[in-house]
């Protein structure tokens, strides 16, 4: 029995790592079932068996996503800063330059953010992270009132990965406009504001963005390896 449960984790991981490689180098869209089962060298019948679609694959990468990234800066501030308002910054700052890196990956937080279970694991998640965040801003709100904002904040958050930057529209300006129009949501005063989006400044985050992707995948990957 044990023996069994041992393969049947393995295929799974080696299914979400197939898929995480695959959304990453042709993106989602192009990502079908059988080249998922391709890629890991399964029969389709077991992704479906695991999975049922890729909105199932999509919600578990979402999980690990999500929390790679909050542990990844938690990390990479701990010895910086311990100001939750900057933590906040430089979160979604990580997430809009990860969007940013490559279309595929923008194509998979578009997909992430837009469809029902997807995005339901993403408001579940980040509202519990917000109200740790805000709470001291905002000490009568109730977990609701941050899953409500979260609902506002995610929209933001989804507009500004899809828009890529041009001549125009800067990855600088991408950055100020998000979080502006996110603290304020969170009423966050405009001098905390401008502190916070100078403090982003002064970090590398596109190295930032390529770590955190290639830790996702190695992530999976050394799962595998331990099965």
């Amino acid at each position: 029995m044990a023996n069994n449960i041992v393969e049947l984790e393995s295929v799974k991981s080696k299914i979400l790592y197939a898929a995480a490689k695959l959304f990453l180098s042709i993106g989602y869209e192009q990502s079908t079932i059988m080249k998922i089962a391709e890629e890991a060298n399964v029969n389709r019948g077991s992704v479906i068996y695991f999975f049922k679609n890729k909105e199932n694959i999509v919600c578990e990468l979402v999980a690990y996503v999500l929390e790679g990234q909050f542990d990844f800066v938690s990390d990479f501030l701990k010895d910086k800063t311990n100001d939750k308002i900057f933590f906040y910054a430089c979160e979604t700052t990580l997430q809009l330059y990860i969007a940013e890196s490559s279309n595929h990956l923008r194509e998979m937080y578009n997909v992430a953010y837009s469809m029902p279970k997807s995005s339901e694991i993403i408001y579940q998640t980040i509202t519990k992270k917000l109200e740790d965040i805000f709470k001291d801003y905002l000490p009568t709100w109730e977990t609701k009132d941050f899953y409500e904002r979260e609902i506002s904040s995610a929209g933001v958050m989804r507009n500004h990965m899809t828009v890529p930057c041009d001549m125009y529209f800067t990855m600088d300006r991408k950055i100020s406009t998000f979080l502006e129009s996110t603290f304020l949501l969170y009423y966050v005063d405009n001098k905390k504001i401008k502190e916070a989006i100078e403090f982003v400044k002064q970090f590398n985050f596109v190295e930032l963005a390529k770590i955190v992707t290639e830790n996702m995948l190695e992530y999976l990957k050394k799962k595998i390896e331990k099965l």
